[in-house]
């Protein structure tokens, strides 16, 4: 095993996050006391769960390998609704365990099921993608989508520990692993500037998975969430900040029916967010011209469909964040400095949607 970094989550329910290569030896020292584990992938990453299966039943536990639709796809209620039947099946009891094999959506989808089934069974994330390791794994959200948008079906339920094996990143598509970068620029801007000066300064690496400055990126944006959810698991204040660019991000991506990729999506609403702050006079132009400079220096979109404007607004208005008929973006106050902004004149969302609106 590798050298492995452990990254600690602490509040009322404290777990740490594994970050190193080949780390699936550790899997039973998170799982004591399990009889089953149910093992959750979708069908790119089947070889890795059947590597982990065999870990768990080398360990003594029975693995139930459950396998879901790839993507988004398989974030559903009635892809929730099978894997809680084949649990019932199985006789999955309150000390057995889940455990998510994926990206993302795999991630989520494992920790809603644990959350639900029994009201709430423990779970790992051993996480194959890099929006997985520094966004769904860590933190303790979970869900599925529903036609009306993405995430509002779910539940907080902390993990029992996180794995994020950085050989995985080397199974992932170019695209895939750019469109995680986009997660890790954010933590950049609303945390940890750094992060900018390491992707300005050697992009090339800073998409690379045999390169340590990856490794950086990752646990530099690890310790951003970390660090934020262990003050505020349900949301209901700093959190929000690391939804910064997903108001506008999610709207797109329901926009397009989930075939955009999450950090394109988030992508494309980071510029947005940083012109809401800029023409609401709470952040200078230099630090919201950057943002389009750093994603692009990434091969990340930074633009969207000038003729979407009618779609997405409605899409906003159900956003998390939103009260009654206002919505609330997270815009920043200057580098590395979020708030929230409030905002209820439509006219100034028009305006700031031309930044991002593509001919």
């Amino acid at each position: 095993m590798d050298d492995v970094t452990r990254i600690s989550v602490t509040g009322d329910r404290p777990y740490d996050v594994l970050v190193g290569r080949g780390l699936f030896d550790t899997l039973p020292t998170l799982v004591e006391g399990a009889a089953r584990a149910a093992v959750l992938y979708a069908a790119p990453l089947k070889q890795h769960a059947g590597q982990v299966a065999d870990v768990l039943a080398a360990a003594g536990l029975r693995p139930l390998p459950i396998e879901v639709p790839d993507a988004e796809a398989g974030k559903s209620v009635e892809v929730a609704a099978r894997c809680w039947d084949e649990l019932g099946a199985a006789g999955f009891t309150r000390t057995d365990v889940v455990i998510g094999v994926g990206g993302g959506a795999v991630t989520d989808l494992a920790g809603f099921v644990a959350a639900s089934w029994l009201r709430g069974v423990r779970w790992v994330p051993v996480s194959s993608s890099l929006l997985g390791m520094v966004d769904a794994a860590v933190g303790g959200k979970t869900g599925v989508n529903i036609a009306a948008g993405k995430n509002l079906v779910g539940a907080f339920h902390p993990p029992a520990g996180v794995l994020c094996d950085l050989d995985l990143l080397a199974t992932l598509p170019a695209d895939d692993l750019l469109a995680g970068l986009a997660e890790v620029v954010k933590c950049g801007f609303i945390a940890d500037p750094v992060i900018l000066d390491l992707v300005e300064g050697d992009p090339a690496a800073s998409a690379d998975p045999a390169a340590p400055v990856l490794r950086e990126l990752v646990e530099r944006a690890i310790r951003v969430k970390t660090e934020v959810v262990s003050a505020d698991l349900r949301e209901s204040g700093p959190r929000e900040f690391l939804n910064y660019g997903h108001t506008l991000g999610h709207a797109i991506e329901k926009n397009e029916r989930f075939r955009w990729r999450h950090g394109h999506a988030v992508s494309v609403g980071l510029v947005y967010a940083a012109e809401l702050g800029r023409i609401s006079g709470s952040l200078d132009a230099a630090t919201a011209a950057r943002h389009s400079a750093v994603l692009q220096l990434l091969g990340l979109p930074t633009t969207y469909r000038a003729d979407a404007w009618d779609e997405l607004l409605p899409a906003m208005r159900i956003d998390k964040k939103a009260r009654a008929d206002t919505l609330r973006f997270v815009v920043l106050d200057g580098l590395a400095k979020p708030g929230i902004l409030s905002i209820s004149d439509e006219g100034m969302l028009a305006q700031a949607y031309l930044a991002v609106a593509a001919a």
